[in-house]
């Protein structure tokens, strides 16, 4: 006898799901014991992860709802099939390592290998060792996106992966592909001379003879970490005091940043129940880089933990898209090191300040460009149904960051479901909610209390809108490129 589900049964269950699975993850990333074996998460909910469950979520008249609880079951659906493959390819993936000379290193420590030490020399040496590992895990990356592919196809009926995103995120990628290419284009002039100059100056090469490697040491703003302040990760927080949050008391937040061997090295939030239930978890490694990262995962965690509980389930944990909370990261990390800030909060003199927060905004352009690029490469792939080739991808990698990408690292630089985009809509609309702030109070309007009370406002609206609806309800105008391009403009090109 087929079991039937209501609404709540619906909703229940996904959250209990999406909590199982969270909470591994956490485990691991902290370097725990995980709180049980990866294929018993979905021990006892068989009947229920199946395509026929769609059935009951199609019945509802609440069409955000029945969206994300739709996904939300085919994200289980993928999830529970996937398993075994996406297992076995980073099984392969955790053992591979890169010799640099006397050095090995793993896979997950090439990003910070590259920000924290190393030469110009052992970089290239790096680079030549990972191109033979990316062509030797090809064929285990190749295999999961074809089950993946096939899946959506025959088990969902899809007609193809950019129908499948489009539908999960409601974001039109083939619009926003022209829109950013013709931003990249427009972007150029103002790119490359300043950034010819940095690579010059910092490395005494030309950005031809550089490769993302290169790219990773430049970025990371290392030249200027003797000017970072003599703070603990703790008094870096003491800023929201301005806007009356104290992130340490704060009820749901919870901050681990303590420099544990076994925590990944990468900053990351996990939400496992809005907003009761929130992490934080960065291990410092000094430098600038600590008060990005943690303001960065900060912007996550205070939109998480200020969302009403009044919300529902739904409306709460169940977005399918993070371009909202990616504005309010991106918005704290740049916050982080604008001139006010610097001077006026950690300390920097004014000479010192307009210097670093020169190379902080032609870093910023790099990335978006680097976003943007891979956006377009992942894009353009999935539309030709070919996943295998990596020239393209290499291709405009070069084009717009003007740094060599190997054409055979392409599905190892990929992110699921053009998540890259949902970082560029994020930058930009970062730019767009600090533009509001400064024309409500000016240009002191980081230290204003106000400034966190229109926040917390936005904030207790949770998940319930995606980006622009978020914009439209609270008349901050379309979504666009241009305020960040003005803010570019003032400092690259004054």
């Amino acid at each position: 006898m087929k079991k039937t589900f209501s609404l709540s049964d619906i909703e229940n269950i996904l959250h209990h799901l999406n909590y199982r699975w969270k909470l591994e993850a956490l485990a691991l990333w902290k370097g725990d014991n995980a709180p049980f074996e990866t294929h018993q998460i979905y021990e006892g909910y068989e009947a229920f992860i199946n395509p026929d469950t769609l059935t009951y979520i199609d019945r509802l008249e609440n069409n955000t709802a029945k969206n994300r609880l739709r996904h939300a079951l085919i994200d289980h659906y993928l999830q529970r099939v996937l398993l075994p493959h996406e297992t076995e390819m980073r099984a392969w993936m955790r053992g591979a390592v890169a010799l640099v000379h006397d050095e090995r290193l793993y896979f997950r420590d090439v990003i910070p290998w590259c920000q924290k030490s190393g030469t110009y020399e052992k970089r290239q040496i790096l680079q030549k060792e990972t191109g033979p590992l990316c062509k030797f895990l090809k064929p285990f990356a190749l295999n999961y996106w074809n089950v993946l592919l096939d899946l959506l196809r025959k088990d969902l009926g899809f007609e193809n992966y950019l129908t499948y995103c489009e539908q999960k995120k409601e974001i039109p990628y083939a619009r926003y592909y022209e829109t950013i290419k013709k931003f990249l284009s427009e972007t150029d002039e103002l790119y490359f001379p300043a950034m010819e100059r940095w690579t010059k100056n910092r490395f005494g090469r030309p950005l031809s003879d550089l490769t993302r490697f290169d790219a990773i040491k430049l970025l990371c703003l290392e030249q200027f970490d003797l000017l970072f302040p003599d703070k603990t990760m703790k008094e870096l927080t003491t800023f929201f005091r301005f806007w009356q949050i104290m992130p340490e008391n704060l009820p749901g937040l919870q901050m681990e940043l303590g420099k544990e061997k076994e925590k990944a090295s990468q900053g990351i939030s996990f939400l496992l129940q809005i907003p009761e239930e929130v992490y934080i978890l960065m291990r410092p490694r000094g430098g600038w880089i600590d008060i990005e990262t943690l303001w960065h995962e900060l912007g996550h965690g205070f939109s998480a933990v200020f969302t009403s509980p009044e919300l529902s389930i739904t409306d709460r944990d169940m977005a399918t898209t993070f371009a909202l909370s990616e504005s309010y990261a991106f918005f704290l990390q740049n916050l982080a090191l604008s001139r006010p800030v610097l001077e006026d909060y950690l300390g920097l003199s004014p000479d010192d300040s307009e210097d670093f927060f020169y190379h902080k905004t032609l870093r910023d352009i790099s990335v978006f460009r680097r976003y943007a690029a891979k956006f377009m490469a992942e894009f353009e792939m999935f539309s030709s149904g070919d996943l295998s080739n990596g020239e393209r991808y290499a291709e405009l990698m070069a084009r717009y960051t003007g740094f060599y990408y190997q054409p055979e690292g392409h599905l190892f630089d990929l992110v699921p479901e053009f998540y890259c985009l949902e970082y560029l809509l994020g930058w930009m609309g970062a730019a767009i909610l600090e533009d509001h702030l400064r024309g409500r109070m000016g240009e002191r309007w980081a230290f204003c209390s106000e400034t966190g009370d229109i926040l917390k406002k936005w904030w207790e609206q949770g998940n319930q809108y995606n980006i622009f609806r978020f914009m439209d309800k609270n008349n901050l105008g379309p979504m666009s490129p241009a305020p960040l391009l003005k803010r570019w403009n003032a400092v690259l090109n004054p």
